[in-house]
């Protein structure tokens, strides 16, 4: 069943055409990343759906006895505490609580069989949704979302814009809608929340249409992406890694294929010339026979969509720094007694990329200022080595002047450049003509952010000191980034939450906590197998040994069936990668119309072939295991 479908919108503002007539469907277990580049529309759309905004033209359909859920329709009430305002979600079972209480009371007095139905009643309906659970689960959705168990009677009138976002984000959860708009739900969550919230979205029985720049996100929960790119709407089955691979191989068979057709139209047309030079009668067929071929070619033609313009980023440093980058040691800091963190050491050596992790609140932040004398430290030291530039990023871009234009911040901090390669510098980064005297006190976010990212790029810094430097950034500005700073010569110090970002990047991770620093080699997915192993072998430290000669025959028979499998699926791999050739080689000379059945059928192959991969991976992780158990 379709929980929703949108037929043919357009929306414009002004002579700004966001969308045009783009249509798609959500059925009602799907969970579906919406992706785009920042202005695109996405939030637009989502506003068309729940009735904000009127489309210009076409059509949203909601089936009917499907609840809606997004963040506006809650609010956080003044006057209560944490626990009381996310507990209303459940007003309906708490009223039925309270007259199964006063109930029993009057039963206790005398009986009465009309009471006594009224109490059977009740306690079925009260048990059927959820009566005996809903104070666990509200619990579950404030620890999961980063409230200390101590801070549930505390006023909601002393939480923080973020605060408040995971507490209206957590009334949503729990609202029992069954269908789900979420426009940056991560936002404000550190990697502990974010991980609660993408189990509770795994085993959500609902649908889901989630905007979301945080990529590894949409790769852990999403089954189909839609993107909104050039005002059209193109839906991919599958994650947003997925999303981006199928993407590149549309892209790249309507190109070859326009490309061919060009080629062939050009040739067609150099033998009408010649045949209409030599003017004979056959020669004049010949001349008004390739001409209708041509004008079948150019009725045919798909033009390939113009590229959506990227940042154009170029991180070089002016020197090369000392092998000895930084040492930090037993660093200190507390607020008003408070210790956030102690003995915090460790170091950094030139061409590492080391990200900074941790809970929010545990001092990440803080650290950086610290390392930047913006922040007075309590104890311990550190010491930056030499031949040092150092740049700082700065998540709240505290140090923009917001009184000045966009090229006046850039240009006082560069003085010796011309005007021409300061608006070249702005241009690389999206601000083109008037936009470049737009005041800063006026720009979104997004523009401040790449503001303080150009200024970090024009200074040549050989180390960057970087504090969620992709907030604000879309996905595709990201991807930029990461290849950007892959590619830097120069030494890194990273707070981020983007997963992605931090698998993509890091050499090793430093985990900030209240008593110091653990290290860890690698990227973040290391990061996090090393944190699942711990808390495994914690867990089985303590487990009863069983019968071992009944254990090894389980394990030899798991074996031999692993291997069948194994078999199987490489067959099976062959045989779909055969066929996906196949289909390769016939796009060449497929009409349009052959061209879009043949890239659908190449898809489902793609998309077979991916899930044989690893499912063969799986599958050879298991034997891996069992070999290693009988050695």
């Amino acid at each position: 069943m379709n929980v929703l479908d949108v037929q043919n919108l357009t929306l414009s503002f002004g002579e700004n055409t966001l969308f045009s007539n783009i249509s798609f469907d959500i059925k009602d277990n799907e969970k579906v990343g919406f992706v785009g580049v920042n202005g695109a529309g996405k939030t637009s759309l989502f506003k068309i759906i729940t009735g904000e905004y009127t489309a210009d033209s076409g059509n949203c359909f909601m089936s009917k006895n499907v609840k809606l859920g997004y963040m506006e329709q809650h609010t956080c009430s003044e006057g209560k505490t944490i626990w009381n305002e996310l507990v209303s979600v459940f007003d309906d079972l708490i009223e039925m609580e309270r007259e199964l209480e006063e109930i029993a009371d009057r039963l206790s007095v005398h009986t009465s069989q009309e009471l006594i139905d009224r109490q059977d009643y009740l306690t079925n309906a009260f048990n059927l949704n959820g009566g005996l659970t809903y104070k666990s689960v509200t619990r579950s959705a404030l620890i999961g979302l980063g409230f200390a168990e101590e801070d549930f009677d505390k006023p909601t009138s002393t939480l923080s814009g973020g605060q408040r976002s995971k507490l209206i984000l957590a009334k949503l959860l729990l609202s029992k809608a069954d269908f789900l708009l979420l426009d940056e739900p991560t936002n404000h969550l550190d990697i502990s929340a974010i991980q609660w919230l993408e189990e509770f979205l795994k085993n959500f029985g609902g649908a889901c249409l989630i905007i979301s720049h945080d990529r590894y996100f949409l790769d852990k929960i999403t089954n189909k992406t839609i993107e909104l790119e050039n005002k059209k709407i193109r839906s991919y089955k599958g994650n947003y890694s997925t999303f981006l691979v199928k993407k590149e191989a549309e892209q790249k068979a309507i190109e070859d294929k326009y490309e061919n057709d060009i080629k062939e139209i050009e040739r067609l047309e150099g033998i009408i010339a010649q045949q209409r030079q030599w003017n004979r009668e056959k020669n004049i067929k010949t001349a008004e026979s390739k001409e209708k071929v041509v004008e079948r070619i150019k009725a045919q033609l798909v033009i390939p969509d113009s590229k959506v313009e990227k940042i154009r980023f170029d991180f070089t440093p002016k020197c090369v720094s000392g092998e000895d980058v930084l040492d930090v040691i037993e660093l200190k800091k507390s607020f008003n007694g408070n210790t956030i963190f102690e003995n915090a050491s460790f170091n950094v050596k030139r061409g590492e990329r080391v990200f900074l992790l941790g809970d929010n609140g545990c001092g990440k932040t803080t650290l950086l200022k610290i390392l930047m004398g913006d922040l007075s430290r309590d104890d311990g030291t550190f010491r930056f080595g030499s031949a040092l530039m150092t740049g700082y990023f700065d998540q709240v871009q505290a140090k923009l002047d917001l009184s000045k234009t966009v090229i006046d911040e850039v240009w006082t901090n560069f003085p010796y450049m011309t005007e021409t390669r300061v608006r070249n510098a702005l241009a690389a980064f999206l601000f083109k003509g008037e936009e470049v005297y737009r005041k800063l006190e006026v720009c979104s976010g997004g523009e401040r952010a790449r503001v303080a990212l150009l200024k970090l790029m024009l200074g040549g810094f050989n180390f960057l000191l970087l504090d969620e430097p992709t907030n604000h950034l879309d996905a595709f500005s990201r991807e930029e980034l990461e290849n950007t700073l892959l590619d830097y010569q120069g030494t890194m110090l990273i707070v981020s939450h983007d997963r992605y970002f931090i698998n993509k990047l890091a050499t090793r991770i430093v985990e900030l906590t209240p008593n110091g620093c653990n290290n860890y080699l690698g990227n973040y997915d290391d990061y996090a197998e090393h944190r699942y192993v711990a808390e495994v072998e914690k867990v089985v430290k303590d487990k009863p040994k069983v019968n071992d000669y009944k254990l090894k025959k389980e394990r030899q028979s798991n074996f031999r069936k692993l291997n069948t499998q194994l078999k199987n699926t490489e067959k099976e791999i062959e045989e779909t990668e055969l066929s996906i050739s196949e289909i390769e080689e016939k796009l060449n000379n497929a009409t349009y119309e052959e061209l879009m059945k043949l890239t659908e059928t190449l898809n489902e192959l793609t998309d077979k072939r991916d899930a044989l991969y690893e499912q063969w991976e799986n599958i050879s992780a298991e034997l891996e295991e069992y070999s290693d158990m009988q050695q």
